[in-house]
């Protein structure tokens, strides 16, 4: 590449962008600032070593006419290789480039210019929330987990809803009649059942049961997944939730509280054998024998938030996972790790508990759990 275009490497790639861009608008050209925003991410992947690189990342991203071309090529020859063709004349005033964080409001956090600074300031706005959304648990920080807590609460869930036994006034005809109604809406006829009413199935919400795995294999993403429990219990109805590790624990009362920190500070004292080991099949078993075949489980959605690692008895886990899919509704299981590349369940008790499953999806990210948010509701 030419000299004076490496020279240009002492420059960062933003200022150098949007000093192009200005040349740009003095010929003429139409280069609003998300092109030159493109153009940045361009040069920031492709970097400022290789000419024809930088030549076609401006032409691809600047310039969307054909007839731009010849403008774009005389401007690029008098900005990067600092070539004077005649009828053109090159001011670069000095130009700042500031970074705004887009906030929920919409609002930004907009730094405040230098005061010795002359020359205009090209503000460029980003937002942490979509790469946080899609950021593995496990590499969070406390601040970012404090903004994932922040999201959590803004999580909306739907609720299934069952079949009841219990029957309603229904506007339209169905095959179950109303005796009741019919016969005194037909006193005021003179006993003539001129108008008939009928009855239709009541609908209930769905209950939802979470079973979270707090092992010490659970450790770097089972804070976020009782935020993420503690969300679900407040913002549904019907709902319980038990911590599964050596031992079952019903954590329902501590986790709702409206405040996010009481909650999570009373369900890790709650929870004994937090950072513990993992007995899948025993701790389920308990769960059965307790609450889940006397009325809790029977028609329920059941999810499971775990990574299948298990100390016990595989042939056990498979035992009570059937036992609980004979009266449950639906049996999802939340895998951590499956979104990691190569993944295969091949742990014991993933393995035993995957035949009696019917939904195996990821559980790493908060895009993952609006999934299974999504899946819940369905």
């Amino acid at each position: 590449m030419d000299e004076t275009l490496t020279n240009g490497l002492r420059s960062s790639p933003a200022r150098i962008a949007v000093s192009f861009g200005r040349i740009l608008r003095g010929l003429g050209l139409e280069v609003p600032v998300s092109r030159v925003t493109s153009f940045i991410e361009a040069l920031g992947l492709l970097g400022l070593h290789e000419r024809d690189s930088v030549y076609w990342a401006g032409r691809a991203t600047l310039i969307s006419d054909p007839e731009e071309v010849g403008a774009y090529n005389r401007a690029f020859e008098v900005f990067w290789e600092q070539k004077r063709p005649s009828g053109i004349e090159v001011e670069l005033p000095p130009i700042s480039v500031s970074l705004a964080v887009d906030t929920e409001d919409g609002t930004g956090d907009i730094p405040d210019a230098s005061d010795d600074h002359a020359g205009p300031t090209l503000q460029l706005r980003y937002s942490p929330t979509e790469t946080l959304r899609e950021k593995d648990f496990a590499e969070c920080s406390d601040r970012e987990l404090d903004e994932l807590r922040r999201l959590m609460s803004g999580l909306r869930f739907a609720s299934s809803l069952r079949p009841s036994r219990r029957r309603l006034p229904s506007k339209y005809q169905t095959r179950t009649p109303d005796m009741r109604r019919t016969l005194r809406s037909a006193l005021a006829m003179g006993g003539e059942p001129i108008v008939r009413k009928f009855l239709q199935k009541d609908r209930r919400p769905r209950r939802l049961v979470l079973l979270i795995d707090v092992s010490g294999s659970m450790e770097p993403y089972a804070r976020a997944l009782i935020r993420f429990a503690h969300a679900t219990v407040v913002g549904r109805t019907r709902v319980e939730a038990f911590a599964i590790g050596t031992r079952l624990t019903r954590i329902t009362r501590e986790l709702s509280s409206r405040d996010p920190d009481a909650a999570l500070r009373a369900a890790s004292q709650a929870v004994n054998d937090w950072s513990g080991g993992t007995r899948l099949g025993a701790t389920l078993r308990e769960f059965n024998d307790l609450w889940g075949l006397r009325g809790m489980a029977r028609g329920a959605i059941v999810v499971f938030l775990s990574d299948g690692w298990d100390r016990g008895e595989p042939e056990m886990l498979g035992e009570q996972m059937q036992r609980l899919h004979r009266v449950s509704h639906r049996q999802v299981w939340v895998n951590p790790l499956k979104h990691t590349p190569g993944y295969a369940p091949l742990a014991r008790g993933m393995a035993a508990a995957l035949p009696h499953t019917d939904d195996f999806i990821e559980g790493h990210s908060f895009e993952s759990l609006e999934r299974l948010a999504e899946a819940v509701s369905a």
